[in-house]
């Protein structure tokens, strides 16, 4: 069963070339839809004629995850505490795409992940796909979106890029240039470092970074946002996520430092890159990448947590309408999307 703990509900073909438009969860397999920000009546997706029972719904939901707030409230020091001792692993991350099949053709041929699923959702048009380096139970992947007769996003200023260990960049590139992939950055050593790597876009833009690595069991290894001010977020996603700074490097020379946050080592486990510009506060986040899923243990502690320390929570922790996977949605200072998902719950999906 396919999981719904982070994909999204397709925009119209309008909304979707509109920078400014509003990112969506999606119910998957007919299920359900999750969104934030948008009036009751379309938070699920919901026809007109549904509102009623719905509203019965809600009340169920708020009322079940009220009670749940209030016995676990905790303090900073509980909140940090737990946080740390927290089951939390990268899931997926979520975005879009103008062409799905062109995009899985290159993700296979050209980078080695595999096609684990796909799913069309006609009535609601638009299909899902998902990819990685191995089962979703044990491995970061990629969910993928294709809103029927929407060709183009717009990916904005604030994604960065992927990151994808290979053990050798070189062939990798020439293999991609074969296939009629775009490198924007040839192999060669990281400025300042030995490292080797390069730069690739995916058919929408995306860029990935090519690191060369001996063999890893998450080769699907980085996804990098920027952000307005470093260690704000730092102690953020410390606090609030319970994740490791792993690293700092500052570049005065090019002017930009980034930090590695993550639940385990570079070599071994997905990472997030946080990138600051000098001087550079706020970026547009434009319509294409959507958010990351997050497993914990409890949704519950994890928003207390997240309210703690300055996180804004988007879907307040509970279970879903229809199923009973528990999840709460939150946005960063920096207004980057993240939905926590129970981990028990989304073995069960993924049965």
């Amino acid at each position: 069963m396919a999981t719904a703990a982070a994909s999204f509900r397709p925009l119209t073909a309008a909304a979707a070339r509109s920078p400014s438009s509003t990112s969506f969860f999606s119910r998957r397999f007919a299920l359900f839809h999750l969104a934030s920000a948008l009036p009751q009546a379309q938070l699920f997706g919901i026809k007109p004629l549904q509102l009623k029972r719905m509203a019965a719904d809600e009340v169920l939901v708020r009322s079940t995850g009220n009670i749940a707030q209030t016995s676990t409230t905790i303090s900073q020091e509980n909140a940090l505490e737990w946080a740390k001792k927290d089951n939390r692993r990268l899931l997926h991350v979520v975005y879009r795409v103008g062409d799905l099949d062109k995009t899985i053709k290159f993700y296979t041929e050209c980078l080695g992940m595999k096609l684990l699923r796909k799913r069309d959702i006609p009535e609601d048009r638009y299909t899902n796909a998902f990819l990685g380096f191995g089962p979703e139970d044990s491995h970061f992947v990629v969910e993928l979106t294709y809103n029927y007769g929407v060709e183009k996003y717009d990916i904005g200023t604030g994604f960065g890029h992927f990151g994808v260990a290979v053990e050798d960049v070189a062939k990798t590139v020439d293999l991609i240039k074969a296939k009629g992939g775009k490198v924007t950055r040839e192999p060669g050593p990281v400025k300042g470092g030995k490292s080797i790597i390069a730069f690739i876009e995916d058919p929408d833009g995306y860029k990935f970074e090519l690191l060369e690595r001996g063999p890893t069991p998450e080769p699907l290894c980085q996804v990098m946002l920027r952000v307005g001010d470093l260690d704000r977020s730092i102690e953020f996603y410390k606090k609030a996520f319970g994740m490791d700074l792993l690293r700092k490097r500052d570049n005065p020379e090019y002017k930009y430092t980034i930090a590695m946050m993550g639940y385990g080592p570079e070599d071994k486990s997905a990472v997030l890159e946080l990138t600051y510009n000098y001087g550079v506060k706020e970026y547009d986040k434009g319509n294409a990448y959507a958010q990351i899923a997050i497993g914990t243990d409890d949704v519950y502690k994890t928003a207390e947590a997240i309210k703690l320390y300055g996180g804004k929570i988007t879907r307040e922790p509970g279970p879903l309408p229809g199923i009973s996977t528990k999840i709460t949605a939150c946005l960063d200072p920096d207004g980057w999307k993240t939905v926590f998902v129970d981990n028990i719950d989304f073995a069960k999906e993924l049965e």
